[in-house]
């Protein structure tokens, strides 16, 4: 499930108070004076969803018909719930709310209820209890409310614990517990909320036994999730990020400020199909900005990024690592015209990428296919061939399965961004200015008809993977093929490679 690096397997309501500072990147001295009409401005993703400091206040009164939740009453939360009718109205009065100290404790919603938070109002798991809301009611609502202090399994989360569908989630904080804050179901908006400091995920959007579908998470701040640093507890696990999606198809991540994560901020890990992810700001996080991993069909546009993947980058560099390890990182991803969606590439299109640990990589594992011990995704096909085990020899070594059986890095469109990259600010000599499109050789398993260069071979050349119409300030570097082709600006625009036809280049600029 989780990308392991190089060749093991290699690298898983309004917003109007949500989005309040207008922060955009300034003007970069030495820029060129000239430089494409089609240029993004950097302008991009102005908007930062600073809702942890300023959190929306609830209704300070009862609404009309509500339930009103005494705080002063162990359990009062749990045990109203049990006792109302399905679409009632709970109002929390201020104050922090306990549940029963059972582990096991926890509120289960009935079809349609409301949660509403007065201000003040916090629902604190004392490090006692392990979920805050279960159950499968669905059309579920939280609102104005702070959840915090549970303490989740691994992989597991507080609110929405079983990933039922409906749920709006809205103006609530939800911080400082174990697992994920958060999980997702079907039909789930997270909009205007803090995820702050969970110990995995700010949320976790999976749903054991099927796909998650119209998922939209819009204005939200989700920073310094990953707390309990569970990549360094299980090195390779995947199992981080400021939000993880698995098998989601159909999402639209908007207008959020993601930041300050230890690891990934977003991270899109095995089939997931039909993304949208635009205008938001993603900065700072120790990893990747965004990951798209085994996944389809995607669109991202008009995001600022920068200031991304300084602690991960640094760290496999100065292991040696020839890796080109990016901000934004495309690992058996691509475009699919058999899998409905808006789109049937992935487009990457008027981004701002400033000051990061590299660019864009592009990568397939040749040894990561259905069936093959080297997929990490284990147990799990692409979405065009649904069963595994009809990828085996000899039948995968030919038409239809010889290309279905692959997650592929195909149809990637990437135009009309600006990379700005200034080595002194991000304090680093090499390998920190990289863009790649690029595979590893081919050997395993034995029976693998993707052994040698052919996969190499196919995404650089074959795949109609595509940058152009860029503009690039700062000392860039371009890797084709595999990380020991590094090339200069010439040879990756010249043959066979053909790369970044219509960009403008300023080497000496800066960030």
């Amino acid at each position: 499930m989780g990308i392991k690096w190089r060749n093991r397997a290699l690298p898983a309501a309004p917003l109007a108070l949500a989005l309040l500072v207008a922060t955009g990147c300034e003007s970069t001295p030495g820029a060129p004076a000239a430089e494409p009409t089609t240029a993004p401005s950097t302008s991009a993703a102005r908007s930062v969803a600073r809702v942890c400091a300023k959190p929306a206040a609830g209704p300070a009164k009862a609404p009309t018909g509500a339930v009103t939740v005494d705080p002063s009453v162990v359990g009062d939360l749990a045990a109203k719930t049990k006792s109302s009718p399905p679409h009632t109205t709970f109002w929390l009065r201020p104050g922090t709310h306990r549940l029963d100290p059972d582990r096991y404790a926890q509120v289960i919603p009935k079809e349609g209820d409301s949660y509403l938070g007065a201000p003040g109002a916090v629902l604190d798991g004392h490090k006692t209890n392990q979920y805050a809301f279960g159950g499968s009611a669905g059309d579920v609502t939280i609102r104005y409310l702070a959840v915090q202090g549970f303490v989740a399994p691994q992989n597991e989360g507080v609110v929405n614990h079983d990933s039922a569908d409906g749920w709006v989630i809205e103006h609530a904080t939800i911080q400082y517990n174990s697992g994920a804050g958060l999980m997702a179901g079907a039909r789930q908006q997270v909009r205007a909320s803090c995820l702050r400091g969970n110990g995995q995920y700010g949320m976790n959007a999976y749903k054991n036994g099927g796909p998650i579908s119209g998922l939209v998470v819009e204005g939200n701040e989700i920073v310094g999730n990953n707390t309990d640093e569970w990549e360094r507890r299980k090195p390779g696990c995947g199992c981080t990020g400021g939000i993880k999606f698995w098998a989601v198809n159909g999402a639209d991540i908007r207008g959020n400020w993601v930041h300050d994560n230890r690891g990934t901020g977003l991270w899109a890990d095995t089939n997931n199909n039909d993304f949208r992810i635009e205008d938001n700001v993603l900065e700072a996080n120790d990893g990747a900005a965004l990951i798209y991993e085994t996944s389809y069909n995607a669109v991202i546009r008009n995001n600022t990024i920068r200031r991304n993947n300084w602690v991960e980058g640094r760290k496999y560099a100065d292991r040696g690592d020839t890796f080109p390890y990016p901000t934004v990182y495309l690992s058996e991803s691509g475009g699919e015209p058999r899998i409905r969606a808006r789109t049937d590439k992935i487009e990457i299109y008027r981004n701002v990428l400033e000051n990061n640990w590299s660019g864009i990589t592009l990568w397939e594992n040749a040894d990561r296919f259905c069936n093959s011990p080297a997929n990490t995704s284990s147990g799990d096909c692409t979405l065009l061939v649904r069963h595994s085990d009809r990828c085996a020899r000899p039948a995968i070594a030919a038409a239809p399965l010889y290309t279905d059986c692959r997650w592929r890095t195909q149809r990637v469109d990437i135009h009309n961004n600006r990379f700005a990259l200034d080595t002194s600010v991000v304090d680093c000599t090499v390998k920190c200015d990289r863009m790649a499109v690029l595979a590893n050789y081919g050997t395993y398993p034995d029976w693998s008809p993707y052994q040698g260069e052919q996969v190499a071979e196919a995404i650089t050349l074959k795949q109609h993977n595509r940058w152009h119409d860029n503009v690039y300030i700062g000392p860039w570097k371009f890797i084709a093929h595999d990380p020991s082709r590094v090339l200069d600006l010439g040879q990756w625009q010249g043959t066979p490679y053909q790369q970044d036809a219509g960009s403008t280049f300023a080497p000496q600029a800066g960030g």
